[in-house]
């Protein structure tokens, strides 16, 4: 074995990082956005356990809607990257485009092994550059095939040193081996096959036999003419044990997905589903379109799923010969390499091993996947091409009349492979690039095809297909865009927009007509009626285009308890409460041990008005899971607006245990404010609400309610900085406004500042009577009886009903008649008296404002959504919430109230 130069090494990086440069300014785009942005596995605050129990994508293995792809070494990656430079997309490409460089690295070793060392540089070179690699470089996602490769080339290195003296077996590095084929799988699953070219190598390389020696050995073994020499049985020996190993690896892997294949359907691969022989023929013929995307690759598409391939349904379809063509050529090489011996077969049969085995996992031909084409799955057998090119360029450039000819023909093809890598990168730039340059190969293709549109006439085909193309998958990435545009910013569509999704949903609705077959569908297409019913919803559609949504969604998995979860959510949306229960009670027979599904049914019985089931069904999502943040905290505000004394312990050790899980959530310390407040722990009050309003600067009812507090206990100098600041942040604070006022007028002797608060109380709702009321209270302070009066006049006719402003203009009327009875506008005594009439009122006044204020702010509830469960999260709003022990206090104070304004009219009376 040769080995690699300096010189080459830097080379090679050279080539790689001036043909994937432009790589590094893309974002994340396409699959990256399921696999990095969405990934919750990426993020520190995930156990690091949960890499290995949850698919690629983040989703537990056990689930149905798990894809069963199981990378963990590969995620790991992506996190180390996330704790580098979190979602900065430039580290992600950077660390690809480096993994590229040294996957070719240890290429130009494997080459060395059975080709000489132009050759080798050649192959190594024309694999650097070949743009088919584009979407395993540029595409983060596609670090799963540069992580495998890496372990891939080194296991079969590591096999090659298996060999020692006189044929003998050096069992250290079969042992390396196994362990690297393992760590390959768990970076992807095509890993494994290298044992395949491990054993092909042993047999026809290392051993030097051919068929023909092979074929004489087992004759004689048959016949009983001889026994296996000891060589053979040396090789036997080593390959069992590899191949036993290998086995056990497999075993493992098939209990990892829990023995179950993710189902894919006619969206991701119609081959898939499609009657006999059609799914044979179109299978057959990928072959030979991966082999022309090696050999010519012109046309690259992100997506080649439904339709993009038209299938091929009878035997006469003029694709058929490419299929016989491509088969030919295969079968000549195959026979070539293995019949004759010599080192020029050795390289055409590691080089077809190399294209061949890695390709079978993606080949369709024994099990269905989830695409119809993937230039990703090509990295590797891309290795197998580029060596059988540049070993066919060896042989021309070997004869002196050729030679200028294929060196120039070699610069022509590798300039022109790198600049079309360095364009195809520009594609991967963005979500918007990558959907346009794959909906122009999509077009071009339906045009050159002619058809992809089952069942739709012959002069209909293009323009149909031209609908139904970039297909589902591709649509729905587009569609979710918008509808995550539409809940940020609100943007007002188009009618055109709405069109195309009212045309989408019928065009839906022609490619399956059956109902039955809806069952079939894969979880990708569930999220897809997922964002449709969103979009439906989002966009005010008709019921009937939502319903046709939710049947949809509910069709394609109707024992998958997310279908049921995501219709409970619209539903609650829509204002369809007792439709949402139903739903949520269908995923609760699915999966009754999850916590979340308890939840969700308590807030949907919240919007029932039944708060006692609600609190059973926290109850119950808190004994599945006691740490559920949402159940503790919404359970523990259910129990405090009930009023019921028995539960304020229970409730704040729920708020307790919430803030231990949220320790930043200002809304657990208000609560357990509010709390104290109620069982009159006045200064435990004052610490949780001071704790709120330093973690939520200007918190409103955190502000509003020690201020009351403050003003209860007598400090009202101490609540006056506090409704400043309150009203700093809210200037239309309504309560805020009448409290300073009050404190202003009857503390700090402030009636022009208390006159301001009352006047723009009644800028905003000149309807309100405490204000109004208020403001009356000052003019009369003001010592203008007769604007005091009307004013007293207007206030009554908001609120007839209140018999304290009826004893108010009874005062005010009284002082008038006996200021009129001496004939003096100011009488004598009138200080002395407005004083003590002064007095009274204010008494009165406090009085009544306790009635108002002593209630306290308390937040009101909101649905919002986030991790696919209902959270019910709090906003400020003015509501009234009273005990019976408040209530009690307060009909004292009136009744307190009356007797002195009895005393105050026997006064008046007697003067």
């Amino acid at each position: 074995m040769v080995e690699v130069r300096k010189k080459e090494i830097i080379l090679l990086a050279g080539v790689v990082i001036a043909c994937y440069w432009n790589s590094l300014f893309c974002g994340f785009v396409f699959d990256d956005v399921s696999a990095i942005l969405d990934n919750k596995d990426l993020r520190p605050t995930t156990p690091l356990a949960n890499l290995f129990q949850n698919d690629f994508w983040g989703t537990p293995m056990s689930e149905e809607r798990s894809h069963k792809s199981y990378r963990p070494l590969t995620v790991l990656t992506f996190r180390l990257n996330y704790l580098a430079s979190e979602l900065n997309a430039m580290s992600y490409h950077l660390l690809n485009l480096a993994l590229h460089a040294v996957v070719c690295v240890i290429f130009l070793k494997v080459c060395r092994i059975f080709q000489d060392t132009k050759t080798s540089l050649v192959a190594s070179l024309l694999f650097a550059v070949h743009p088919i690699h584009t979407e395993a470089v540029t595409g983060v996602v596609g670090r799963a095939e540069l992580l495998s490769s890496i372990f891939f080339l080194a296991a079969f290195l590591s096999f090659t040193k298996s060999k020692g003296p006189d044929n003998s077996i050096v069992w250290t590095p079969v042992a390396v081996t196994v362990v690297l084929v393992a760590v390959a799988t768990l970076c992807k699953e095509q890993g494994v096959t290298v044992v395949g070219i491990c054993c092909v190598y042993e047999v026809f390389v290392a051993q030097g036999y051919s068929l023909p020696v092979l074929w004489d050995t087992a004759v004689q073994l048959i016949r009983g003419k001889g026994s296996l020499p000891y060589t053979m049985l040396q090789t036997l020996l080593k390959l069992l044990v590899l191949m036993i190993s290998t086995l056990l690896l497999v075993v493992i892997r098939v209990q990892v997905i829990q023995s179950q294949l993710p189902v894919f359907t006619r969206f991701d691969n119609p081959a898939a589903v499609s009657p006999t022989p059609g799914r044979q023929l179109t299978f057959n013929y990928l072959l030979p379109v991966n082999a022309w995307l090696l050999l010519a690759p012109s046309e690259l598409c992100c997506d080649w799923t439904m339709g993009t391939i038209p299938l091929i349904e009878t035997l006469f379809d003029v694709r058929n010969v490419a299929t016989f063509t491509f088969f030919c050529f295969m079968g000549l090489l195959i026979f070539y390499s293995l019949k004759y011996p010599g080192d020029s077969s050795k390289t055409v049969i590691m080089a077809l091993c190399l294209i061949v085995l890695p390709f079978i996992p993606a080949s369709n031909l024994f099990f269905p996947v989830g695409f119809v084409v993937a230039e990703r799955v090509l990295y590797v057998p891309s290795m197998g091409f580029c060596i059988l090119v540049a070993h066919g360029w060896g042989k021309i450039s070997s004869k002196s009349n050729l030679t200028k000819l294929a060196w120039l023909c070699l610069a022509v093809v590798l300039g022109i492979h790198a600049l079309k890598t360095v364009r195809r990168n520009w594609d991967w730039e963005s979500e918007y690039t990558l959907f346009m340059s794959a909906l122009k190969q999509s077009v071009k293709k339906f045009f050159s095809g002619g058809g992809g549109g089952e069942g739709v006439g012959a002069k209909n085909r293009q323009k149909y297909s031209l609908w139904r193309q970039p297909i589902i998958k591709r649509f729905y990435k587009k569609g979710n865009t918008f509808v995550q545009q539409f809940k940020k910013k609100k943007k007002n569509y188009t009618k055109k927009f709405k069109a195309k999704i009212i045309i989408f949903c019928s065009l839906v609705d022609q490619v399956i007509p059956s109902p039955k077959r809806w069952h079939n569908r894969s979880m990708a297409h569930q999220d897809f009626f997922t964002c449709l019913a969103s979009t439906c919803f989002c966009m005010q559609f008709t019921k009937e285009n939502t319903s046709f949504c939710f049947r949809g969604l509910l069709s394609s998995r109707p024992k998958l308890k997310e279908s049921h979860v995501f219709r409970g959510e619209l539903l609650l949306k829509m204002n369809r409460p007792l439709e949402a229960k139903d739903a949520y009670l269908r995923a609760l027979e699915l999966d009754k041990a999850n916590a979340d599904l308890w939840y969700n049914l308590a807030i949907v019985y919240i919007e029932l008005k039944d708060p006692t089931e609600a609190l059973k069904n926290f109850n119950q999502a808190l004994e599945l899971n006691p740490k559920h943040k949402l159940a503790l905290f919404n359970s523990a505000l259910l129990m405090q607006e009930s009023g019921d004394a028995r539960l304020r312990p229970e409730s704040k050790r729920r708020f307790l245990s919430y803030i231990e899980e949220e320790p930043q959530d200002a809304n657990g310390y208000f609560n357990l404010g509010m709390l104290a407040m109620d069982n009159k722990k006045d200064a435990e009050a004052e610490m949780y609400m001071k704790k709120a309003i330093k973690m939520q600067p200007g918190f409103r009812s955190a502000l509003f309610n020690l201020a009351l507090l403050y003003s209860q206990n007598a400090r009202e100098l101490e609540a006056l900085p506090v409704l400043e600041e309150l009203l700093r942040y809210y200037p239309d604070h309504t309560k805020g406004l009448i409290l300073k006022g009050d404190i202003l007028m009857n503390q700090k002797k402030d009636i022009k500042g208390a006159k301001k608060c009352f006047e723009r109380i009644l800028e905003m709702d000149p309807t309100n009577v405490q204000g109004k009321h208020n403001l009356c209270v000052v003019y009369f302070e003001e010592r203008d009886l007769l604007k005091a009066e009307m004013c007293l006049v207007e206030t009554l006719a908001l609120a007839p009903q209140e018999e304290y402003i009826h004893r108010h203009l009874s005062i005010v009327r009284s002082k008038i008649a006996a200021l009129n009875s001496v004939g003096q506008s100011v009488p004598p005594s009138g200080g002395a008296f407005a004083a003590e009439e002064k007095k009274t009122l204010f008494e009165n006044l406090k009085k009544d404002e306790q009635k108002s204020l002593g209630s306290k702010e308390t937040l009101d509830k909101g649905h919002t959504k986030a991790k696919k469960t209902l959270v019910t999260n709090t906003m400020d709003k003015q509501t009234k919430t009273k005990s019976a022990k408040e209530i009690k206090e307060i009909e004292k104070k009136r009744a307190a109230a009356l007797k002195r304004l009895e005393e105050i009219e026997r006064i008046l009376n007697s003067e």
